[in-house]
């Protein structure tokens, strides 16, 4: 046990309960044994000088290198279980972890500083590492009055703390001093950690873990997102957590609630493990309604869609009652390849989606790489990869890359009408989604490819429908949202993505605990631009979908099918419990719910009203 552990126990008395509270993630009660998990101290450097020639202590740190990458491979390689949107920023961070152990300023000066100064390995990393941070947090002034200058203070601090991360990285390796084991903890025990990054999450092996609590982290970031892809009850934000549990402090996580209760009495622990039981059968319930249809009181029928990245989750979705794909992300259907395939290749892989649905539609979505999404395959499309300090956010990403490089999209439009084709009319109705469009002129330029691709695969002798799939547009950004009405004239249909949306309307950073309360899909500016892009679908009678966070709350697309959304794709799990929830509820109950909500102004009025729906 580690001295902070022993602080802990301590501090804990045996045989008295008692409650801590924090910010609930993911709904559910979890009951097992506390395992802490805490990365070792970092040994005290107290060798300066090498006592070897530079050759060598050049070697050290040549293979500490290597060992750090290998490192990061190696998460990026479990990155696959997880969702897309948490995907996104643990691979963009990898990202600019591996840009610093490439040829940066930091492996430049750690390999000067042994050279020039005969410093040991771990001491030059330490120095530099420190250096570099130390000079950007000089440059970052908090204090700034715009909140362009404090966003941009904020990312160098945020550039500070990487470069940290990476030198502990480094030391630890050259120290032999390990970081933190989520693999040693004991099945069905209850992680506790001061803090969880996303990049700890892709390591925890849900199968063997009852629950995750928190000191630190906030309810809105990726990691949070990540805990509630785990789909196991999770509360962070938890004050003096770690001086409250110790190793092996039985604990009963109550999600719901937001309560952990130590070490409970006989009574706390009987009436825990009847609420487990009776979720269980909740969820067992779930199951007996994978069949029926997802239908208002009302009778209005409502369309449940998954969201899917991988073919391997294809049985998941079927199990779950998925009506189809809402939203596949092919950018990961080949993120493990070194080079993406040919037009063959991508063809032969949508095709077992096609044939994996059985007849049940399949949305597609165009690869959306850049920006913080899958930056490691810019060098696809032949872009290089963004300076370290960028917003990748508001670079070159979704459609403006694939327009850079139009043979990728052409490829893979290719790709994609062969695959349909092959199916030979027994495929369900393919349509073909655009990411991040801003413009119309992103939308008459994809749409001419598109149709230049058909031509020429006719002219191949390609038996193709007689009108291509459809093809349409993500609405991820306010410009997006504003001009629905002028998008749907080029669109046959709109994919609302609501975690961007949220983020580029509220301008907020998810990731960023500074500023991650002010993150809220309820906000009455997202909901109005939720509301106008509905309106433009609904009077040019274009199909419209919602296929972000939101579409996973039941309460949230209560309010969402007031706003006249039919469409919802999400993560398989929570298909059950939003059916249940529409099973129970009218339209005219929802558009109630609307009608109170768009009179609000304020985020947190609205979010009370729509917790309370149904009750």
């Amino acid at each position: 046990m580690t001295e902070a552990g022993q602080r802990g126990r301590a501090r804990t008395k045996r045989g008295q309960s008692r409650i801590l509270r924090g910010r609930a993630i993911t709904q559910g009660i979890g009951l097992g044994a506390a395992g802490r998990v805490e990365a070792l101290p970092l040994p005290e450097i107290t060798t300066r000088i090498s006592r070897y020639d530079v050759a060598q202590e050049k070697q050290r740190f040549e293979e500490a290198v290597a060992r750090a990458q290998r490192q990061i491979e190696k998460i990026r390689r479990r990155l696959v279980r997880l969702p897309e949107s948490g995907r996104d920023d643990v691979s963009g961070l990898l990202t600019v972890y591996d840009r610093m152990l490439g040829p940066s300023r930091l492996t430049r000066q750690v390999r000067s500083k042994i050279s020039d100064e005969g410093l040991t390995a771990e001491a030059a990393v330490a120095e530099v590492s420190a250096e570099l941070a130390q000079s950007i947090v000089a440059t970052a002034n908090i204090s700034l009055p715009s909140t362009d200058e404090q966003d941009a203070a904020a990312a160098s601090m945020r550039l500070a703390g990487e470069f940290e991360e990476i030198g502990r990285r480094l030391v630890r390796n050259l120290t032999g001093v390990s970081y933190r084991a989520f693999s040693s903890l004991p099945e069905g025990a209850v992680l506790v950690a001061e803090q969880l990054r996303p990049a700890d999450i892709a390591m925890i092996d849900p199968a063997r873990v009852a629950a995750v609590v928190t000191e630190g982290n906030g309810g809105a970031d990726h990691t949070a997102i990540l805990l509630r892809a785990l789909d196991i009850p999770a509360i962070v934000a938890v004050p003096g957590l770690m001086a409250q549990v110790a190793e092996g402090d039985m604990l009963v996580v109550d999600a719901h609630l937001g309560t952990i209760t130590v070490n409970p009495n006989a009574t706390e622990m009987r009436l825990a493990r009847e609420a487990a039981s009776k979720e269980a059968r909740e969820r067992r319930a779930f199951g007996r309604i994978r069949r029926l249809p997802a239908e208002l009181k009302s009778g209005e029928a409502i369309e449940l869609l998954a969201n899917l990245e991988l073919a391997a989750e294809l049985p998941m979705l079927m199990r779950n009652g998925a009506r189809g794909i809402g939203l596949l992300r092919s950018e990961f259907l080949f993120s493990d390849e070194d080079d993406l395939p040919d037009e063959d290749g991508q063809a032969e892989v949508y095709r077992a989606v096609l044939d994996g649905m059985a007849g049940q539609p399949v949305t597609i979505r165009v690869f959306d790489w850049g920006g913080e999404k899958g930056q490691d395959y810019l060098r696809y499309a032949g872009q290089p990869q963004p300076a370290v300090g960028d917003n990748p956010a508001l670079g070159l990403r979704g459609i403006r890359l694939l327009l850079k490089a139009p043979e990728v999209l052409e490829t893979q439009f290719a790709a994609i009408l062969k695959a349909v084709s092959a199916g030979d009319g027994q495929y369900g109705p393919v349509r073909v989604l655009l990411p991040m469009v801003t413009s119309v002129d992103e939308v008459v330029a994809a749409r001419e490819i598109y149709e230049r691709v058909g031509r020429n695969l006719r002219r191949q002798g390609v038996d193709l429908p007689e009108v291509l799939p459809p093809l349409g547009v993500m609405v991820e950004t306010p410009a997006a949202a504003l001009i629905a009405d002028a998008l749907v004239q080029h669109a046959e249909f709109l994919a609302l993505g609501t975690n961007d949306l949220t983020m580029y309307t509220l301008a907020v950073n998810r990731a960023d605990a500074a500023v991650a309360d002010r993150y809220s899909p309820l906000h009455p500016a997202v909901l109005r631009l939720i509301a106008t892009t509905a309106e433009s679908a609904l009077r040019a009678h274009r199909p419209l979908s919602v296929c972000g966070e939101m579409a996973a709350d039941p309460k949230i697309v209560a309010l969402l099918i007031g706003l006249g959304v039919r469409s919802f794709s999400m993560k398989s799990a929570s298909l059950p419990r939003v059916k249940r929830l529409i099973r129970t509820i009218s339209f005219e109950e929802c558009d109630q719910l609307r009608r109170e909500v768009m009179l609000m102004t304020e985020a947190d009025a609205v979010q009370d009203v729509v917790r309370r729906f149904a009750t």
